[in-house]
């Protein structure tokens, strides 16, 4: 019996994270322009993509293709992109869940790794309404970092010899292979929504969390509220329950 070919070597006590951008991008088919090969159902067209983030600009040199895993109606459902720019465009009237799964370079001896993406086609939040009759497009992404724990050393090499950032330390206990930053067990993958022009910063990070804070300060003058009314309803039950007493020993 042969021997079992060696492992490659394996960069010690070292995580590298690459950060990226998922998401969709879906607008209204305008019946002026509508090209005639369409389905008569069909109201959107919309892509769906994995884009490298401003800071990182390339994803090709660790990503070798894409697969993204449309609704089973769509002839070819599993489509594969295996160079820049990783999207799919189609047409449709619904929403769906669209697997997306990401496969490495070969020098990175990883597995796969998927991640879920809910297409949107309809606009949501605060402005949805303002939204809709502007008929604007509806942008929804997300931002996310594929960790890999103790990289074999040619995909290290591979991997800082393009620039990105290099985390040390052990990363998950026991873990030598890919995995997204925010996946635990038990628990949904991290993932950060972005605004809707597709831009994550710090200004709307505090803006958001800002609007958080007054909701939850607006939520507790209403429990106070609350508190105070139902504290005037028990005090007022009382009153009638005295006065009933009072009546009743008066007979």
């Amino acid at each position: 019996m042969a021997p079992r070919p060696a492992k490659p070597p394996r960069k010690k006590g070292v995580s590298i994270y690459r950060p990226f951008i998922f998401g969709s991008f879906a607008k209204l088919i305008d019946p002026a322009s509508r090209p005639s090969n369409i389905n008569a159902d069909h109201t959107h067209q919309w892509t769906i993509y994995v884009r490298p983030c401003p800071t990182h600009p390339d994803l090709s040199y660790f990503i070798k293709k894409i697969s993204f895993k449309l609704h089973e109606t769509y002839t070819n459902s599993l489509r594969t992109v295996e160079a820049p720019p990783f999207e799919v465009t189609e047409t449709g009237w619904g929403e769906f869940e669209v697997q997306i799964k990401l496969y490495f370079v070969p020098e990175a001896n990883e597995k796969p790794q998927t991640i879920w993406h809910h297409l949107k086609l309809h606009p949501y939040g605060e402005k949805a309404e303002e939204q809709r009759e502007k008929k604007e497009p509806v942008v929804s992404e997300c931002y996310e970092e594929v960790v890999f724990n103790e990289p074999v050393e040619a995909f290290y090499d591979l991997l800082t010899s393009s620039g990105g950032p290099v985390g040390r330390g052990k990363g998950s206990k026991g873990s030598k292979q890919a995995s997204m930053s925010g996946k635990k067990a038990g628990q949904e993958e991290r993932v950060a929504e972005l605004p809707f022009n597709g831009t994550y910063s710090q200004k709307e990070e505090g803006k958001e969390l800002d609007r958080l804070g007054q909701a939850i300060k607006t939520v507790e003058l209403m429990v106070r509220e609350e508190r105070r009314k139902l504290e005037e309803r028990e005090k007022t039950l009382a009153d009638l329950k005295s006065e009933e007493g009072l009546l009743t020993k008066a007979k």
